[in-house]
């Protein structure tokens, strides 16, 4: 499995502005090298300066999306993100129970904005989907409204706490078995910045990438660390508000297509 083009299928809401939600998970695993399929959950009209407007995508047609990429395309792992209902939270769970794949779960609520992208009833069919996932990758306000981190674990899934709500210099981001034990961390020194939209979705993206490659835990982990924070330094300084982070990483594509002019 290792070494092949990792099929990665993204279940997540879609973010006009494009530092967030779908966009900026399929940018994450064609970085990373895989290969993006989409089910989308919501549409928002969305900035740096927040969410404007958002409307659910019927959870019929999310299901149908789904149908159609895993019947004919298949998929090597799973991204959940922005869920759009509680309906479409526990068809989404009855959808995946069972399937033999790693499922990252990024149990969205708030985004960096601070607008709200889950109302209650939808945060309750969060228990459903954390049943079903390899690893859930809450931020601190997030696994507060979880539960905690006993909460988490008891749904026999991995934990991915973010740290990087957290005050001090540095942040720590820390992934604990479902016995409790941690298996790994990563502690950088925090970056001063705005440009922090899309973090959490890049992060679950890269993770879920380098699992549906083949990739253990810790290994997928340090390097979907290490993309979060090169991308929030290559961060291109768009908006007004929270900017989006640089998924290209400065990478021009069409460098090595440049060379002397062929005119005579």
């Amino acid at each position: 499995m290792e070494g092949l083009t990792p099929r990665v299928l993204i279940i997540a809401g879609s973010d006009s502005g494009g530092g967030a939600g779908i966009q900026a998970d399929i940018k994450t695993v064609t970085m990373l090298g895989g290969f993006a399929m989409t089910a989308i959950t919501a549409v928002t009209a969305q900035n740096t300066l927040g969410v404007q407007a958002v409307h659910p995508v019927p959870t019929g047609i999310v299901l149908a999306q789904i149908e159609s990429v895993l019947s004919d395309l298949g998929a090597d792992a799973i991204k959940i993100g922005m869920i759009g209902s509680a309906e479409t939270a526990n068809a989404v769970a009855d959808r995946l129970s069972g399937l033999d794949v790693p499922i990252v779960f990024d149990p969205v609520m708030v985004a960096t904005s601070g607008s709200v992208l889950a109302e209650p009833p939808t945060i309750a069919a969060f228990e459903r989907l954390m049943r079903i996932p390899s690893v859930v990758t809450p931020n601190l306000p997030e696994l507060e409204a979880l539960g905690g981190e006993e909460a988490v674990l008891a749904h026999g899934c991995h934990l991915l706490a973010k740290g990087g709500h957290a005050d001090g210099n540095y942040v720590i981001d820390r992934v604990l078995a479902p016995n409790g034990r941690e298996i790994v961390r990563a502690e950088g020194k925090r970056i001063d910045t705005d440009d922090t939209h899309g973090t959490g979705c890049t992060l679950a993206s890269a993770l879920a990438t380098g699992l549906g490659a083949g990739m253990p835990i810790k290994e997928a982990f340090v390097q979907a660390v290490r993309f979060v924070r090169i991308a929030i330094l290559s961060a291109p300084c768009f908006g007004a508000g929270h900017g989006p982070i640089g998924h290209t990483l400065g990478h021009n594509p069409f460098e090595q297509l440049e060379g002397p002019d062929d005119d005579p």
